[in-house]
């Protein structure tokens, strides 16, 4: 059999199957028998290392990366599985903040394509068989895995972790997920385990109750953390909206310590403060340039962009300027408000089929009082913004994950 390079393995993963990151919804499968099945095909490598398995609709990837630089610096071999990528497919699943081998992508692709092919795996189930059989070659202590979507029904769900993490529930995905907010604190509490605890983020009245009582149904200690202090606590995520996501770390170790986790307060504290330079993790409140202020954020749904535009809404400048840009599913009558009216607007399409054309951001954009224009692409919006600022001005790039991934 010829060899297959790392870009035609690649290419094949993202355009044989459909993937919910590029064409949304047919790609979203009802239950978990193709994971478990491809799980029992692999020898079930989900059984040879220990886990820690966080949900959450914000917060859940800076969650798990600092968690993940916490165990590097306890000295444990740590694996990290996340998502989306920003750049490169590899920083999915990382050992020790070191991506995945490219030959090792290639020869997993290459000795089980005959099995994905007949079994119509989707891009996810086969993301997760690669990273588990990894971990499993690679003797990992300890894996810290995060849900793709929901979790109920997210191929990551066949681990039984040490830990779930729930970080908090928000309306995102809610043509899977469920309308409401309970219907969506559902679906990620199917990562509650029989009798292994769960900590919780943060709680709204309507879905404190549905986490309490699958957590009794299912014999799972509950630890809530909205009441802890984590004021001595600071990480090199510099977002303010991190403080939250160190409350659930702070918590979430606590029980795993209980559990024999040989972590100490030093670990925690370099952990928190190195989880960047440990993980390499992107895209997090990220200082880009320095004159003219440059700053990009993955936050793209209500409650994350909420956050993130407070936080830009407390920075000294003269003008702000954003680079916009979403996809086709995105709420737009739940975001739009949230922009400041006062900036200047540079709309673009992100490079994916179900990027939402800038004409119509822009049409849309304007009923809420946002003016611009629109760009070709994220990189010209990218040029125009920084071109027009002055050296006192701001540009933030935001809106989608797959916009700031073009900027990076």
């Amino acid at each position: 059999m010829k060899a297959i390079n790392y870009s035609e393995t690649i290419a094949w993963l993202f355009a044989q199957l459909p993937m919910y990151q590029r064409v949304g919804q047919s790609a979203y499968k009802a239950d978990l028998t193709a994971t478990i099945n491809l799980a029992n095909y692999l020898g079930n490598p989900e059984q040879s290392f220990k886990s820690v398995h966080v949900a959450g609709t914000n917060g859940k990837g800076s969650t798990s990366h600092m968690l993940a630089s916490v165990f590097q610096e306890a000295g444990f071999k740590t694996g990290l599985y996340t998502s989306p990528h920003l750049k490169d497919f590899r920083e999915r699943i990382k050992i020790n903040g070191e991506m995945i081998p490219k030959n090792y992508v290639s020869e997993f692709v290459e000795n089980h394509k005959p099995y994905f092919e007949k079994n119509q795996l989707s891009f996810f189930e086969m993301t997760v068989g690669l990273a588990f059989d990894y971990f499993r070659k690679e003797k990992v202590d300890i894996a810290i895995v995060e849900v793709g979507m929901g979790g109920r029904l997210d191929s990551t769900n066949i681990i039984t972790p040490e830990i779930s993490v729930i970080t908090n529930i928000g309306l995102d995905h809610t043509q899977f997920l469920g309308d409401t907010l309970a219907k969506v604190a559902v679906e990620k509490s199917g990562i509650i385990k029989e009798g292994i605890p769960v900590v919780i983020g943060e709680t709204l009245p309507e879905t404190k109750s549905v986490f309490e009582r699958i957590a009794t149904e299912r014999n799972a200690a509950i630890i809530f953390t909205e009441t802890l202090d984590s004021s001595d606590y600071f990480s090199d995520l510099k977002g303010s909206y991190q403080q939250k996501n160190i409350k659930t770390v702070l918590a979430s170790l606590g029980v795993l310590q209980r559990k024999g986790w040989n972590i100490s307060e030093e670990n925690i504290l370099n952990g928190l403060l190195n989880t960047i330079k440990n993980t390499g993790l992107m895209g997090r409140w990220q200082i880009l340039n320095e004159i003219p202020k440059v700053i990009c954020d993955t936050g793209h749904n209500k409650e994350g962009l909420q956050l993130v535009m407070e936080q830009l809404l407390k920075k000294n400048y003269k003008s702000l300027h954003v680079v916009l840009g979403v996809v086709n599913d995105k709420d737009l009558a739940a975001v739009l408000p949230l922009f400041p009216k006062d900036a200047i607007y540079y709309f673009c399409k992100p490079n994916i089929p179900r990027g939402l054309d800038a004409s119509l951001l822009l049409s849309r954009a304007r009923g809420f009082g946002l003016v611009g224009e629109e760009y070709i692409s994220v990189k010209k919006a990218y040029s125009a913004a920084v071109d027009a600022a002055s050296a006192e001005d701001l540009v933030f790039v935001g809106g989608s994950t797959f916009v700031v991934a073009e900027v990076l």
